[in-house]
């Protein structure tokens, strides 16, 4: 059992969280707080309706892999799903900012390229160790907390991956247009199950935010940004660089054969982990609907996305293995910072989650 952590709780259902949640919320989330030089320069423009001011020597020094350079990139995608509170929509597609977005994108793809150097170039070599569960599950995540997990474990977890579910699905829409035939019939049907088949109260998004509710989450979009670390950043940024260029159209569809492929398994799991931790009915839901829904869907994606798109594009197979690989290695390296903070009994958020408030105590019957 890993130590008792920041924001441990008994397992048992939780009340409301602080909130960070505003009357209009619906005009987008808050701008994060810099984290470096290029994320200041976004926040500055985006709250003056300025040029960035950036050196283009500091893009080229950047980590790639840091907070700075992972925030700069994740607040200008965003301008491309809900924006931000106070930030005019038509600074999605201002020239400077996408000017520097490009650099910045740039500098991303280089480091995931050069760390999948070897990587596998073929479906087959990037797929097939995939389709087996390993014998030694020591390494997953999903293990992890299912086996150990306690409930500030489960809450740390759903408020980063909240980055994600929150829009789910949204960046791998983008992909559609640029489909055709068996590819774009597929794709579309998936996406169908995503967005709630026509049931708004079913849509994975919902569905999700549910799951907080049920941990003592606020549920707003875009809430734990501020908290959210690098490793956690790079994931989502990865969709939406794959899902916001024609160009990377292969290999966002590898990206999301992948998540389908290792959805079912590890849904699994953290469905036991919700169940053990007491963590609510919807907590468990969500989870649960993910493994039989994405069993189903993984068998789709790799015969009929994958399978229509390399018939139609074969000369795109390599760009889908390497959509598949970069998801791994970012998944791992989420992995990795999570593990190395709960090992050690501390909070893997940049900022620890408020300890929620108890679940009211029912009255007596008298």
């Amino acid at each position: 059992m890993t130590p008792a952590g920041p924001t441990a709780t008994a397992t048992a259902a939780v009340g409301p969280a602080a909130t960070c949640t505003a009357p209009s919320a619906a005009r987008g989330p808050e701008l994060a707080e810099p984290r470096g030089g290029l994320s200041a320069a976004v926040v500055e423009a985006l709250r003056t309706g300025a040029p960035p001011a950036y050196a283009t020597a500091s893009v080229l020094r950047a980590d790639p892999w840091g907070e700075d350079l992972q925030l700069a990139l994740y607040l200008l995608y965003e301008l491309h799903y809900r924006g931000f509170r106070d930030v005019g929509d038509d600074r999605e597609w201002d020239a400077d900012l996408l000017r520097l977005r490009q650099a910045l994108e740039a500098r991303f793809l280089h480091a995931l390229r050069t760390d999948l150097a070897d990587a596998p170039r073929s479906v087959e070599e990037a797929f097939a160790p995939l389709l087996v569960e390993p014998v030694d599950l020591g390494g997953s995540l999903s293990h992890r907390l299912e086996k150990e997990g306690e409930l500030w474990h489960l809450r740390e977890y759903a408020a980063l991956r909240s980055l994600y579910h929150l829009k789910e699905a949204d960046p791998h829409i983008w992909v559609v247009p640029r489909l055709t035939g068996r590819a774009k019939a597929a794709m579309v049907a998936i996406e169908y199950d995503e967005f709630g088949a026509g049931h708004p109260e079913r849509i994975h998004a919902r569905l999700f935010a549910d799951l907080m509710a049920d941990l003592g989450l606020d549920t707003a979009y875009g809430c734990y940004l501020d908290q959210a670390p690098a490793p956690l950043l790079a994931t989502v940024n990865l969709m939406s660089l794959f899902g916001l260029h024609r160009a990377r159209r292969g290999a966002l569809v590898g990206h999301f054969a992948c998540v389908e492929v290792t959805s079912s398994p590890g849904s699994r799991r953290l469905a036991a982990a919700m169940r053990r931790c007491g963590a609510g009915p919807a907590a468990e839901h969500f989870y649960a609907e993910h493994v039989e829904a994405d069993a189903v869907h993984e068998q789709v994606v790799r015969h009929e996305v994958i399978g229509g798109l390399l018939a139609d594009e074969p000369h795109l197979e390599a760009d889908v293995a390497f959509g598949c690989a970069a998801t791994l290695l970012l998944e791992d390296r989420l992995a990795d910072h999570l593990r190395a903070a709960w090992d050690q009994g501390r909070s893997a958020l940049r900022k620890p989650l408020p300890t929620p408030a108890p679940a009211p105590v029912p009255p007596s019957a008298p």
